[in-house]
Order: C-alpha cells, then structure tokens, then sequence
C-alpha cells in the first residue's frame, strides 16, 4: 500500500484523476493514494471516506485494502470521520454483491453504538437489507446470539422497529424470503420469553401462516416452540426457569393446536415428568401449570389422552380430599376440567382408574376385572368435594352480599374502587365452583358422559369469547415495545457516549493482524473470515440459557 500522505493538494489530485478518467482501471495508482489517506490527518481521513466507496467497484484487486481502511475509519476518534465512512459502508457491495454479507455484519457489530451514529448504522444497515435481504439477515441474526448483551439487545431492537415493520418491502420476493425468515427464527435458541414472543407474533403475522394455511404449517410453528420448550432436557422438578418455559410455550402454542398442531410432545412431556414430580413443583407455580393444562387439553389425541389419565386421575384424587383452606377451587376446577376433556376422548381408559363400566367392545374395557372397591373410593371423594364446594359456594355468596352492602354505603372512590375489586375477586371463585359442580355432576354415574369438547363450559379465568377454540392465528401475547432491547444484566459493552471500550488487535481482511482499530469491527472481520458469528446453544460457547422471565411476569 502507498505511503500515507497529508498533502491535500495531491489528495484532490489523486480524485480528479479517478473522477475525470475514461478506464478507471488503468487509475490503481491514484486509487492507492486515496487509500492511504485513511491513515493521514483528519482531512484527508474525510476525503478518504467518502472516495474509497466511491471508486471501489474499479478495483476489485485492492478490495482487502479499501475495505480495511474504510473499517478503520468507521472505528476513527472523531465522529466527523465515522459518520461519513459508516454512510460509505453500504456502497462497498453496491456493486460488488459478494461483499454484501460481510459489510451487514460490520455494520450488525456497529449497533451498539450512541446516538448519532447509532441511526447512522441504522440507516446504512436498512440500504444493505434492501439490496440483499437474505445474505443482510443471516449476517444481522447471527448477532442475536453474542454474549455482549448491549449488542443483541440493540440488534433486537433494529429487527423489531426496523425489519419487521417493513417486511412487505425487505422479504422480496414473498414465498422465498417469508421460508428464509421463518428458518432464521427457527435457528435461535438463546433467548428470553419476551424476546420469543416477539419473533413468534411476527412469523403469525406472515402469509406463510396465514389463515389459509394448512396444518402442517401449524405444526411448523409448534415445533418452533417445543424447541424454546426444551422438552427433551432432563428435568428437575426445583428448575422454576424450565417449569416457566414450558407453561409459557405450552400457551403460546394454544392457537396452533386449534388450527391443526399437535400437543402430543408437550402432554407426552407433562405425563413423563411434570405430574409424578409435581409435590415437588414450586406451589406458586401449580396453579399455573394446571390452568396451562387444561386450555390445551381440548386438543390431544385419544391415543394421549389416554397416556396422560393415570397422572391426571391421581392428582385430581388428591386435589377432591383437600378441605377448608387447602382447597384450591381454581387448580380443581382445571384437574375437573382436563380430566373430562381427556376421558371425553377415550372414555374406557377410566374403568380401571374411577371404577366405571363404560362398554366399547375392546379389551381395554377391562369388564371382566372388579372395580367395585375403587369405584366406591371415587364416589366418596366426589361426594366428599361436591359437599366443600357447597360449603365455599355459600360462604362466597354471602362475602359478595356483604361486598354489595358496603357498596351502597361507600363514600371515597379508593374504597368503591377496593369493593369492586373484591366483589370481582369473588365472583370468579363462584364461577370456578360453579364449573366444578357441571363438571362433577356427570362423574357420580355408573357410565358417565364426559363434558368434553364444545359441551365443557368455559374456563372460570377465561373470558368465552377468549377460549383457545375461537383464538386466532394472531392469539399470541403481544409484547410491549419496551420488551426488547430493556435494560439488561450488567457487564455489557458501552458505546461511544459510554466508557471506553478495550482495544485489541484487528484481524485484517487478509487474515493478517494489523494495528489499531477498535474490538467492534474487528471481532465482525474475524466472524465473517472464520464462518460465523458466536456459537448458540451447543455450539462451541457453550453457554447455558438466558433466563425465560426478566425482570417481572411476562
């Protein structure tokens, strides 16, 4: 490379020369000045980031030096040379498309940046998307998975506010890009329960899952969410993380169900897990859980339902013998309401768990075998519940009289607003005992019709015009625009208007090392020479989940 030079005079030379020839090719010398600037004063570092974009496409020999030497500028001290060379970036690979990715991940790396560079980077990295939006996304995606939490959340935060808004103009053409998108998505693993949700409500959002879309595709969208589930890891009964994934997921993926997915992975998991550990599970958490079972369980197969009774059976035993104050009518009423929707869908599977008699002609009717003893046990824990429900029901009753007299007398508005409150706390419990005494009612018969399906009444927690059947394919939880890109644990990287960050040797476009240069830029070269960015989960990081709630409920 040509020796740096300050002299302006030969710099304004060097650019006529290149502006006013005919066959720019034969100008190499002139371009290898302007190059050269890049390490001068600050006016020719100026100069030089606005001519080395300029005339780059004429001389793809010296592409390794003119890109190295806009990268070190972008990186310059003072923000009156970053800016214009950031600006320059995207006209590195306007004509040269094989060095599209690699300037969509410099400019991924460039993110964590202050204002204003950070709208500058912003801008820059939205031209690169439009010229080649699958190789820009794959380069921008990677960065969700850096360990350096001020850049994914800023990368995040340019997919939410940025990507996603104009995904009509950037996912060009349709059908190819919405695949490429969803296959992106579907390679994330490392992130929280806010974060999820957001990529899952925008794939919703695509035609390719659109309302005309067919199961399969459903299904699709399922496995996104068995992925962020974790359903194949081991469990401990005491992972309050993994417990709120999987309830979290569970409902993320009601929708899905209701259009043709498959629940079975998840009940499968639950059967196998969940319920013979579940005196172990957090009691904050129970209640929650069985709620999540219960809105699922109006889609599971027979041949699910059929493996999940036994678990569900036992623990609704347990759950119809509490009494007083241990009786939780909200988690009774979900046990009452699965296990009928699950007996609903293979009625004789409950012969030799209840005692029934119910006749389908298979062997699995067990009607040669004596359940007189376990179906006597069955009625009296029914009755047993059926009598504390009563006692609750009349016990709130006259707790809503009482809350509708203090009403009539209440002056301040914190006390009115305290009362309603209160009245409609109660209501929802004699709502709940209301479903328990429909849902109980059939069980007390020698062959009893199930309440399940379009027969089983709404959810005491749910609104009817909610319930997972209606929902449609845009059912997810929408998350607040303040849930990507929060405020994160500490130890991430500041950008400009911050501390300074740490210098290290830059990797050079030719591999070789080379100094200056800040640790932004040069970890991104180094990504994109050695084949991608940070490792994910399983990768080579080996770096455990991030955990799925943040900072509160989602």
């Amino acid at each position: 490379m040509a020796a740096a030079s300050d002299d302006l005079e030969k710099l304004y030379e060097h650019g006529e020369k290149l502006a006013s020839s005919k066959d720019k090719t034969q100008n190499e010398k002139d371009y290898l000045g302007v190059i050269a600037a890049a390490t001068g004063s600050s006016k020719a570092k100026l100069f030089a980031a606005q001519q080395i974009p300029r005339f780059f496409k004429f001389f793809p020999q010296l592409s390794a030096e003119g890109i190295n030497a806009q990268l070190d500028l972008c990186e310059d001290d003072d923000i009156n040379i970053r800016l214009p060379a950031i600006r320059g970036l995207p006209f590195l690979c306007k004509d040269t498309p094989e060095h599209l990715p690699k300037i969509a991940d410099v400019l991924g790396q460039l993110l964590i940046g202050e204002e204003p560079e950070h709208g500058v980077v912003q801008n820059s990295l939205m031209q690169v998307l439009r010229q080649d939006p699958k190789g820009s996304l794959a380069a921008i995606f990677k960065h969700i998975e850096s360990s350096e939490d001020k850049l994914r959340e800023n990368v995040l935060s340019f997919i939410r506010d940025k990507v996603f808004p104009n995904k009509a103009s950037i996912l060009v053409p349709q059908a190819e890009m919405e695949r490429h998108v969803t296959d992106l998505i579907k390679g994330i693993q490392d992130v929280t329960g806010e974060e999820f949700s957001m990529f899952m409500a925008f794939l919703q959002g695509l035609a390719l899952f659109g309302a005309k879309a067919p199961p399969e595709r459903m299904q699709e969208l399922v496995e996104i969410v068995e992925g962020q589930a974790d359903l194949l890891a081991s469990f401990d009964a005491s992972d309050t993380d993994h417990i709120e994934r999987v309830m979290a997921c569970l409902q993320m993926a009601l929708p899905f169900f209701a259009r043709g997915g498959s629940n079975s992975k998840f009940f499968n998991f639950i059967a196998k897990h969940i319920l013979p550990a579940f005196d172990k599970v957090a009691e904050d958490r129970r209640g929650e859980l069985l709620r999540s079972m219960a809105e699922a369980s109006a889609f599971t197969s027979p041949t699910d339902s059929r493996h999940l009774l036994p678990g569900v059976t036992d623990l609704l035993k347990d759950y119809m013998s509490k009494r007083g104050d241990d009786l939780d009518v909200t988690a009774l009423e979900a046990l009452l309401f699965t296990f009928n929707q699950l007996a609903h869908k293979t009625p004789n599977a409950t012969n030799p768990l209840c005692g029934y008699k119910i006749v389908t002609g298979q062997p699995s009717d067990h009607l040669g075998e004596d359940f007189k003893d376990l179906h006597a046990d069955w009625l009296a824990r029914v009755a047993g519940m059926e009598e504390e429900v009563r006692k609750r029901s009349k016990a709130v009753l006259q707790e809503v009289a009482d809350v509708s007299k203090e009403q009539r007398t209440a002056k301040d508005d914190q006390t009115k607003t305290d009362l309603k409150e209160k009245k409609a706390a109660a209501a929802r419990v004699l709502k709940a005992l209301q479903n328990i005494e429909k849902l109980s009612k059939p069980l007390k018969s020698t062959t009893p019709q199930f309440p399940g399906g379009k027969a089983a009444p709404a959810l005491s927690w749910k609104p009817e015009a909610a319930t997972p059947a209606a929902a449609g394919p845009s059912a997810a939880k929408p998350v607040p625009a303040q849930a990507v890109g929060a405020k994160r644990a500490a130890g991430a990287t500041n950008g400009r208007g911050g501390a300074a960050a740490p210098q290290q040797k830059k990797v050079r476009q030719d591999g070789s090392g080379g100094s200056g240069g800040g640790k932004i830029i040069g970890r991104a070269v180094q990504g994109v020479q050695g084949g991608g960015g940070q490792g994910g989960r399983g990768g080579g990081g080996g770096r455990s989940r991030r955990p799925w709630r943040r900072g509160g409920r989602m």
